[in-house]
């Protein structure tokens, strides 16, 4: 049965949502409070699709990596110090997930949304002849024998799951990126060769002409201030204004739990920032052929055309729109120690932009307790990763059919 049904967020989380809803036969319109599509998270993020490598960001050696970042000038993680109840009450379950049998369930729940997603992208791109600066094959880059001993719980799952991948030495890391420099010690690397990486924000916004061309319309510089069950429909109270659907998606990312709480739905969901510095290639000889992760600061370096991009860093406690001057020096280390002469990252376009973090990992998707409100939220850094599987997920189950995936784990059930 075809309904009227509004999706709450532009990011490539939304826009996905929009085609699979549009494709199943029903009458979308999407309310973006930008002027455009992926203009937040999706923005400047790292590019990669990892459906391999997919895992919690709270893997069990964290902790410790957390307490010998206070005294370090470059480091993955910035906590403001004083923290507010919110962050102290997140951070208390995020560290309860910090055991090795909890690392697995939620990485293989993340996983299995993924791969899931990874074979719709590629169906995507396919059908449509998408070019979105696509790349193939992820290194990760290993500094030190500390750094191989930390990924050796994600390299059991990929064992047990039978995922391909090779662990390598720092000779045969450096045949599949020649570019890679010697400024820092490489003990060795973990390739996977069927994740992906690609520009985000292009994506995006090929989407959006393709749903437009559906019939799906856009609500631009439109801001949610409220959603209200309204009979058997759904009410959005949209800046000085009410618009009514049979049914509301929300994928407003980190803002989607300030409109859930007036439902009575509490969702662990906190806004942790990660940063990018996106340079122009100056010497395309000395540039990475496509994308990498160095596991020791948890920053991605990404080939996107003529330009290369550093991200990563994950800043807790800060709400403002201020760039902290350690995220960016960091940046600028990792990619001065990799690829030292392809670009001038000093000169970056820098970004910092808030990704909607659940303590587990997992994301959101599906029904809520009220009627004709569904969620597909808290993908956190795999948002770009998780899109295309997560809209057509939650698309099937609006529509009234049966997923593809299992949808255990994946519910607002496993927060009871």
């Amino acid at each position: 049965m075809t309904k009227q049904i509004a999706v709450v967020g532009g990011g490539v989380v939304g826009v996905c949502t929009a085609f699979f809803l549009a494709e199943a036969g029903h009458d979308v319109v999407v309310v973006e409070r930008h002027h455009n599509v992926a203009e937040e998270s999706s923005f400047a993020n790292a590019g990669i699709v990892s459906s391999g490598y997919a895992t919690p960001w709270l893997v069990p050696s964290l902790p410790k990596k957390l307490l010998s970042c206070i005294s370090q000038t470059a480091a993955p993680v910035l906590i403001k110090p004083g923290m507010d109840r919110a962050l102290r009450r997140w951070v208390k379950r995020w560290m309860s997930e910090n055991e090795l049998e909890r690392y697995r369930i939620n990485s293989t729940r993340m996983q299995r949304v993924a791969y899931y997603s990874r074979e719709i992208l590629q169906q995507l791109r396919e059908h449509f002849q998408l070019d979105y600066e696509h790349t193939r094959g992820v290194l990760h880059l290993l500094r030190s024998e500390r750094d191989i001993k930390a990924a050796e719980p994600a390299r059991e799952l990929l064992n047990d799951n039978e995922v391909p991948h090779q662990m390598l030495d720092a000779d045969a890391a450096r045949e599949i990126e020649p570019a890679l420099g010697y400024r820092a010690e490489l003990a060795g690397a973990l390739y996977m060769p069927n994740d992906e990486a690609g520009n985000c924000p292009l994506f995006a916004k090929q989407m959006r002409q393709i749903v437009q061309s559906m019939g799906v319309q856009f609500q631009f510089t439109s801001t949610v201030r409220a959603i209200e069950p309204d009979g058997g429909r759904v009410s959005l109270r949209i800046d000085d204004r009410t618009f009514s659907a049979d049914a509301v998606v929300l994928a407003a990312g980190s803002d989607s739990a300030q409109l859930l709480k007036p439902l009575g739905i509490e969702v662990p969901l906190y806004p942790v920032r990660g940063y990018s510095a996106t340079a122009s290639i100056k010497n395309f000889d000395e540039a990475p052929r496509a994308a990498l992760q160095d596991e020791t600061y948890k920053v991605a370096i990404t080939r996107m055309g003529g330009r290369v991009r550093v991200a990563g860093i994950a800043e807790l406690g800060t709400r403002t729109s201020e760039l902290h001057k350690s995220a960016l020096r960091t940046l600028i280390k990792v990619g001065s120690d990799w690829f030292p002469n392809a670009a001038n990252y000093n000169t970056s376009t820098f970004w910092c932009g808030a990704r909607p973090m659940l303590p587990d990992g997992p994301p959101l998707l599906g029904a809520t307790p009220v009627r004709n409100v569904y969620v597909n939220i808290g993908h956190g850094s795999n948002g770009w990763a998780m899109a295309a599987g997560s809209g057509k997920i939650v698309a099937d189950i609006v529509s009234g059919f049966t997923p593809e995936v299992d949808m255990d784990g994946l519910t607002l059930s496993r927060y009871g």
